[in-house]
């Protein structure tokens, strides 16, 4: 018995690790969809100009995703965690070719107080819900040295705490919830809350060092 598309997409999963090709092609509009909603969130708090658009990010993380031969799918979150992952290469790779043209294009400082919505003004919205995808909001329109310092502040924090890195990797370029990101790193919603609320805290002191 299906638990609505949530646990559609988590069987189906499961059934094409299996080997299930039918499974596969049954997935392909469920996960399809998902990501668009979710490349859709993350590029409406870009700049208007954005060249990347929805289509291509979605597309580009979809042929990476289903690529993927080695990977025991458990359920969705795992899924999308990893979709979390190809979308922050994508962004990344895309905003430093275009830093690459651009003459002096230094990085900026960001405010993650800014950058991200607050913890509790997400758990009043309902946190949790797949129809909850938080959309923390940049503070100006430099968004390719956004992207590019938020990256290489992550990759540092990787060095000093590699989960903290992955709930930050996981809300910010995935868009998925405490709840999702809790399932996928096999910890508590609350775990997930405290390491999101240490890893802001550290990445404002990190990326205030470049104003």
């Amino acid at each position: 018995m299906s638990d609505g598309p949530a646990g559609t997409i988590s069987q189906l999963l499961r059934a094409w690790g299996r080997g299930d090709e039918q499974a596969r092609e049954d997935l392909v509009p469920l996960v399809y969809q998902e990501l668009r909603r979710r490349a859709s969130a993350y590029l409406r708090r870009e700049r208007p100009d954005h060249t990347l658009q929805p289509t291509s990010l979605v597309h580009e993380a979809y042929i990476r995703l289903m690529a993927q031969t080695r990977v025991s799918w458990l359920n969705r979150a795992q899924f999308f965690a990893l979709a979390a992952q190809l979308m922050r290469r994508i962004l990344v790779d895309h905003a430093r070719a275009r830093l690459a043209s651009k003459r002096g294009g230094g990085v900026s400082a960001v405010s993650l107080d800014e950058l991200m919505a607050p913890l509790d003004a997400e758990d009043a919205a309902g946190v949790g819900h797949a129809g909850n995808i938080p959309e923390p909001q940049h503070v100006d329109e430099e968004t390719d040295e956004d992207v590019a310092a938020i990256d290489e502040a992550l990759t540092r924090l990787a060095l000093l705490d590699a989960r903290q890195a992955r709930v930050v990797e996981m809300r910010y370029f995935g868009g998925l919830t405490i709840e999702e990101t809790a399932t996928a790193l096999e910890i508590s919603d609350a775990t997930v809350k405290r390491e999101w609320t240490l890893a802001r805290a550290w990445l404002k002191r990190e990326l205030s060092r470049s104003a």
